[in-house]
């Protein structure tokens, strides 16, 4: 092997980490465009849909302080390659449902599995990337959402009309079987493990980070101590508000456009797509663009993420508008603007961990985050549909997600602190 070249591993971690997040979110989308016909063939309320549009998230959201402890310890290989292939036999099983209980304990299960995915990734990124491509690597694996979710949409529907919506969750559920298979085969929790990694690649990975590197696995604090940080609670907040919005594009945007604006179930399926595509695309640039100004050293790694998450969180805000929007074509494009807005925060979101977390602890940090962002998605759902029910409307419900993106921008500018790794330690010796 030629030493004096730079070989570049990571990057296929970074495809390998993306691929499971898409995998990750066509199986949590599946129900979101079956859920017209599901509705209608049970018999479902808009209440009774939202709960179990929520029930994933009961899981999901319980479970990654364990996934990203179990990830720490035991390291990512192990813990996410279990993780895709049993979120994957639990997205086939789902075919068997025949009502409301048995959707809302098969989406239980499902949480089960995906709540290992992000802490995981978290870590990877952390010991498999230097600080300068940290946001790259985020926002490449974060926008494996976006194309999970617009993929599935067309092909789920497609795939609906072919075989009906039970043999559709068998199909995509083989997905995350092969994924498992050659991530077992590829992957080592340490690049300095791996046979294809060069010197030069190592030493540019090790490049301005070491705490993921040390021998000593003991976590320095236990998770609940991490609340002692401002920053933790920022992060915590701030996702909370974002993800609230960024679930109602997986859950209730096919039904918002068939029922409310009207649109047929092909015309619904590509339309939906559209804000996860573009959202695909602003992610991966904003992260690169963060990455960009960070190297050039002329702005702090705090004002940089900031003004990325309050940009973001800007765009995110059209939310609202898109409910006063007199056509669906310019509804569609207010939504792919907020959508955008909401990855290019996220961007930074998934960097954050890794640039605050002690020694040792990024996927629990990432876990912890994602734990209380993603109640975000199981009240989401379900306040959304009351809303609906009450109101007969999804205007005031997109209202109300336009409110909580302003708390999430006071949020980021007055909590969240300088962004810097925490040393339990050096607190506990000033604090002396």
């Amino acid at each position: 092997m030629n030493q004096s070249k730079r070989t570049n591993v990571r990057w296929y971690v970074a495809a390998m980490m993306w691929a499971a997040i898409a995998i990750n979110y066509i199986d949590r989308t599946v129900l979101s465009a079956a859920s017209p016909q599901i509705q209608s063939e049970f018999g479902l309320t808009p209440m009774q849909m939202g709960i179990v549009m929520s029930a994933f998230f009961w899981s999901y959201a319980a479970l990654q302080l364990p996934a990203g402890y179990l990830a720490d310890r035991f390291g990512q290989k192990k813990t996410l390659g279990l993780a895709v292939v049993w979120w994957s036999v639990a997205t086939a099983v789902t075919g068997i449902a025949t009502g409301f209980k048995s959707l809302v304990a098969l989406r239980v299960a499902l949480g089960v599995g995906e709540a290992a995915a992000y802490p995981s990734n978290a870590g990877i990124a952390a010991k498999w990337f230097p600080r300068s491509e940290r946001a790259t690597v985020a926002g490449i694996f974060d926008s494996g959402s976006k194309f999970g979710g617009a993929l599935a949409l067309p092909m789920i529907v497609w795939l609906i009309s072919l075989y009906g919506w039970k043999e559709t969750f068998v199909i995509v559920g083989a997905l995350g079987i092969v994924w498992g298979l050659v991530w077992w085969r590829m992957f080592k929790d340490s690049p300095a493990k791996h046979p294809g990694v060069n010197q030069a690649e190592l030493d540019h990975i090790l490049d301005g980070q070491t705490q993921e590197q040390v021998t000593d696995k003991t976590m320095p604090l236990k998770w609940y101590q991490l609340f002692r940080y401002r920053n933790i609670w920022a992060m915590c907040i701030g996702f909370f508000m974002i993800n609230y919005n960024s679930y109602f594009f997986i859950t209730w945007l096919p039904t918002y456009l068939v029922k409310e604006r009207q649109m047929g179930l092909l015309e619904m399926g590509f339309m939906a797509s559209l804000p996860l595509v573009v959202a695909m695309f602003v992610e991966v640039l904003a992260g690169w663009l963060s990455d960009k100004v960070y190297k050039s050293g002329k702005y702090s790694l705090t004002a940089i993420r900031k003004t990325f998450l309050i940009v973001g969180l800007v765009m995110a805000s059209s939310i609202g508008f898109a409910a006063f929007a007199e056509s669906a074509v310019m509804a569609v494009v207010l939504l792919c603007i907020a959508k955008s807005g909401t990855t290019i925060a996220a961007s930074q979101v998934w960097a954050l961990p890794a640039d605050v977390a002690p020694r040792n602890m990024t996927s629990m940090v990432a876990g912890v985050q994602n734990s209380v962002s993603n109640l975000g998605g199981v009240v989401g759902p379900i306040i959304t549909g009351a809303i609906v029910g009450a109101t007969g409307s999804f205007e005031y419900a997109l209202v109300f997600s336009a409110a909580l993106i302003v708390i999430a921008i006071l949020n980021y500018l007055f909590l969240l602190g300088k962004v810097e790794r925490i040393e339990p330690e050096q607190d506990l010796a000033l604090a002396k």
